[in-house]
């Protein structure tokens, strides 16, 4: 990763999170094999949607993000594209905290390492089930596309709490399987088309379980139901482009 000025966030691996357990290596291992490719298929194969997700997702939440010491974790970043939509939003001063990138695949990391250069960005290789993070550190915790992969989300949003100062947001833009006629053309696309395509150019194996793992999340009101849970107040699901996305937001009191 690139060498930094020592971040402003205090760490503790000495601490680990109760409860905490590592990621599914078969999962880490995937997103390692595609992460060369990994960019262009999102773009190709959601017809650039993606790039709207991610700056309506960053619009939302220009409030903290416009912050200077607002403390920020972008979480499962991938290659760094929803980072660097939230970097946007940040001032432009010596003074702002840096953003901090989390990712548990060192190749997808390393990817977004390139698009870090000299931006005020961290990266950090990290599970985000076990983060190096003292209690209540953060004001908001973003996280595109990734929450789905964790190997539990009951422990997800405990330590995602865990990290999060009192008042502190979590924003959660996920896939969604919608349903009527445009869960219908949803699902020929994501189970027939996608695997297919996807398999020309990457590995086939990664866009069969994209559409696994979509159908498996939990839709929005359970979802909104394991957050309430965790203990966070206040949570909403936005629907995007007729539901086969959407961003959930809560607080922590």
């Amino acid at each position: 990763m690139i060498s930094a000025p020592e971040p402003k966030f205090s760490t503790a691996a000495d601490a680990p999170a109760q409860g905490a357990i590592n990621p599914a290596p078969d999962v880490q291992s995937m997103f390692n094999a595609i992460a060369s490719r990994y960019d262009l298929m999102n773009h190709v194969l959601s017809g650039g949607t993606d790039l709207y997700w991610w700056w309506r997702t960053a619009r939302t939440l220009r409030p903290i993000l416009r912050r200077p010491e607002a403390r920020i974790l972008d979480l499962c970043c991938g290659t760094g594209d929803m980072t660097l939509a939230l970097l946007r939003h940040r001032p432009s001063t010596s003074s702002t905290a840096p953003l901090l990138a989390v990712d548990f695949s060192h190749e997808m990391l390393s990817r977004g390492d390139t698009k870090f250069h000299h931006k005020n960005i961290l990266p950090l290789e990290a599970d985000a089930l076990h983060l190096p993070l003292q209690e209540s550190q953060l004001d908001l915790i973003s996280t595109a596309f990734g929450f789905r992969n964790l190997a539990s989300y009951e422990d997800g949003l405990a330590e995602l709490f865990r990290v999060l100062r009192p008042g502190g947001q979590l924003a959660i833009l996920e896939c969604n399987q919608p349903s009527g006629i445009v869960g219908a053309l949803y699902n020929l696309y994501f189970k027939r088309i996608l695997p297919r395509v996807g398999g020309l150019f990457s590995d086939r194996a990664a866009y069969t379980y994209l559409p696994t793992s979509v159908e498996h999340f939990p839709r929005p009101p359970r979802m909104l139901e394991l957050i309430h849970n965790a203990g966070f107040t206040n949570a909403t699901w936005t629907s995007y482009t007729f539901g086969v996305a959407g961003l959930y937001l809560a607080t922590k009191p």
